[in-house]
């Protein structure tokens, strides 16, 4: 699918919005792909065998991580639908798409007003890149948008009052860091090449100016369908994952390992790795690791961990961007965290 959109972004058209394959993507393009039907019949079935009172803990489970994470996803594809019809190529490029330093600092900000969580953000990203933004300033911004976004700002200051700050400024430092390392190792030839785009002309906002309402919701409904058929599928799978945890191990059980220790953080990150579903939903469980354990670094890992090695992220990086931009993410962000945990410990 790389290769594919690399090859279908590799010109742009001066003068053009460069958004023609929206309104003109035949019906073959916005059907639902065969892989989503397969995963979200499975994830239905299970989630309608839940319901027998055998099952009840993963009902519980299944239920509560939808009610967390529903609207989150919706909004992520909605929004990735909106850039898809109306933003500019060129515009995307303008900003996130040069191989430069600030393309990076721009993702960072540009994560921070977004207001999507985890996997919400996902969709966004990935449409980002499909429009032209370069694979640092991609990675960049799926860092900072879970974390460092105004929203959870707002929510982190609830949890841990003015603490809070350290945990956005190590996520956007962390993001930042890591998307520079991705302009080397992109140097180097160590991962997949950026989209190479050339701006030729003005600006048009074609579809903006010349705005159609039945046309808009069309091309905002084609452009989530086709982010759908490269996202959705990783979040089934994510949610009956994280979903079987919840049911099956006990809380206690995996607080009790979650110590101050560098062997504690360990599990820490262990833990998740395999339970992290939402950034909204993983904040409350970070709080109460936090009054459990008595320690800062322990939730900071939970949090960011849970987002740099989190499956559904690493997945959908290796089937759109490349199997060696996924790899080297973990490799890259999983040594800072553990490094800013065992910090805050030290310190906080």
């Amino acid at each position: 699918m790389g290769n594919e959109g690399t090859n279908r972004h590799s010109h742009l058209h001066g003068g053009k919005s460069g958004m023609s394959h929206c309104c003109d993507t035949n019906k073959e393009e916005v059907k639902i792909s065969k892989k989503l039907k397969i995963l979200g019949g499975l994830f239905i079935l299970v989630l309608v065998l839940s319901f027998l009172p055998a099952l009840q803990p993963l009902n519980e489970s299944l239920l509560s991580y939808l009610r967390i994470i529903w609207w989150a996803v919706l909004l992520g594809l909605f929004m990735g639908g909106v850039i898809e019809y109306f933003i500019p190529e060129d515009f995307i490029f303008k900003f996130l798409g040069k191989k430069k330093k600030m393309s990076l600092v721009y993702a960072v900000f540009a994560g921070f007003l977004m207001s999507a969580c985890s996997h919400g953000i996902l969709a966004i990203a990935m449409q980002l890149y499909k429009k032209g933004a370069s694979i640092p300033a991609v990675i960049t911004f799926l860092l900072a948008s879970p974390w460092a976004n105004l929203p959870i700002t707002i929510l982190m200051f609830g949890f841990f009052g003015w603490k809070a700050i350290f945990f956005v400024l190590a996520a956007m430092f962390i993001a930042l860091l890591t998307g520079y390392i991705y302009m080397g190792l992109e140097k180097l030839g160590w991962i997949e090449q950026s989209k190479e785009v050339e701006l030729k002309g003005k600006i048009e906002w074609t579809n903006v100016k010349n705005f159609d309402f039945k046309k808009s919701v069309s091309g905002v409904y084609r452009g989530m369908v086709g982010i759908s058929n490269m996202v959705l599928w990783w979040i089934f799978i994510g949610i009956m994952v994280a979903a079987l945890i919840g049911a099956y191990v006990p809380a206690h059980w995996f607080m009790k390992y979650l110590g101050p220790s560098f062997s504690g953080l360990l599990v820490t990150l262990f833990f998740a790795t395999i339970i992290e579903v939402c950034s909204e939903g993983s904040s409350p469980i970070a709080f109460e690791i936090f009054s459990k354990v008595g320690t800062f670094g322990n939730p900071f890992v939970f949090l960011m961990a849970g987002v740099v090695t989190d499956y559904t992220e690493i997945g959908l990086i290796w089937s759109n961007i490349g199997k060696k931009a996924a790899i080297w993410l973990p490799i890259i962000t999983v040594p800072l965290v553990l490094a800013f945990g065992w910090l805050f410990n030290a310190v906080l």
